[in-house]
């Protein structure tokens, strides 16, 4: 009896090491799980990386910034994206005939992937915005094609990749994320592979393309080179609860024949430091307003400052005066008479 017993705790004992092992292999990105990345990938322990918190003190507004301008990315829906679960997110290849202007280099699209949180939790966006996490979060990935000849070579190299980033909130049906989010149930599981009809995946995008925020970071996940020119758009896009719920629920970053399938959630990085860098904006709106009224509450306290001294030196003056007069007793009239007597 007790030799079996013995076995069983063993049995269960190998059960945990393997999902635990499977954890790992599922990308783990708690903040315990990310503190170990940089022993087997050294950049992640290292500068310029990502994502990071946007918030007044690093904006820098910048005139030079330009509207996005987003070449092929209308596609036919005669044509087919590839749609594939690869045990770290869900991810969709995209057709090099899609590329950016107004960066300093063209850069030619390759995937698109998502970042989110999980149904207790939707708080998984990558970048915040002054501590605010959204839902999730969609990256489009381009590489540098002007001189680079494709993704692999573009990896590691300081100007080797560009990122837009979408910032995803919970508000109405959204029917263009939905192009991707149907084919969900045919990628459940690692490895699965689906094709999704062509359409213009500038609808994923928010429709003021000119209001954004850009700084040199990461990769989010190891290798972590820092080889991204990120651009996330400030206005988020909005998706239902219901689609926010089918994305945290639906996907699993293990096998089909898995006897211990584990739920594909929580696939997003913490905020890392920025220390000594600035980010630059394209938009004048919140940066200015912060710099207005920190200059505004300047004035007031200098006003407020010389005041005070005013009325101190005021009070000073009264005091010495006060000082300086001699009172001398006040005789009546009568008195004065009897005195004489």
């Amino acid at each position: 009896m007790r030799s079996t017993r013995i076995r069983v705790a063993a049995a269960e004992t190998e059960t945990e090491r393997v999902r635990r092992q499977k954890t790992v292999e599922c990308f783990d990105q708690s903040p315990d799980g990310e503190k170990t990345w940089h022993k087997k990938y050294p950049f992640c322990g290292g500068v310029f990386q990502s994502p990071i918190d946007f918030h007044n003190d690093i904006l820098q507004y910048d005139t030079t910034l330009l509207p996005l301008e987003l070449v092929g990315y209308n596609v036919s829906s005669t044509d087919h994206f590839m749609l594939t679960n690869n045990g770290h997110s869900v991810r969709m290849s995209l057709f090099p005939t899609m590329h950016i202007r107004n960066l300093p280099f063209q850069y030619t699209a390759t995937q698109l992937h998502l970042h989110w949180g999980n149904r207790n939790k939707p708080e998984g966006s990558e970048h915040t915005v002054s501590g605010r996490h959204f839902a999730a979060e969609l990256h489009i990935v381009h590489y540098n094609s002007d001189k680079y000849p494709d993704i692999t070579a573009a990896t590691d190299k300081s100007d080797g990749l560009a990122v837009l980033a979408i910032l995803i909130e919970i508000g109405p049906f959204n029917p263009s994320y939905e192009k991707i989010f149907s084919h969900f149930q045919n990628v459940k599981y690692k490895d699965q592979v689906a094709l999704v009809p062509g359409f213009d995946i500038q609808e994923l995008l928010p429709d003021q393309l000119d209001e954004y925020y850009r700084y040199e970071g990461s990769l989010t996940t190891p290798p972590c080179y820092p080889s991204v020119l990120w651009t996330v758009f400030r206005h988020p896009v909005k998706v239902s609860q219901e689609q926010l719920l089918a994305l945290e629920t639906a996907l699993y970053c293990t096998q089909p024949n898995d006897p211990a399938p584990l739920e594909m959630v929580n696939n997003f990085r913490h905020i890392q430091e920025f220390d000594e860098r600035l980010v630059s904006v394209s938009f004048r709106q919140g940066v200015v307003f912060s710099v207005v009224l920190a200059s505004v509450l300047g004035v007031i306290i200098m006003l407020a400052v010389a005041f005070w001294l005013l009325r101190k030196k005021s009070c000073k003056k009264e005091r010495e005066d006060n000082r300086r007069v001699i009172y001398k007793p006040a005789f009546d009239k009568e008195d004065d008479n009897t005195s004489k007597v």
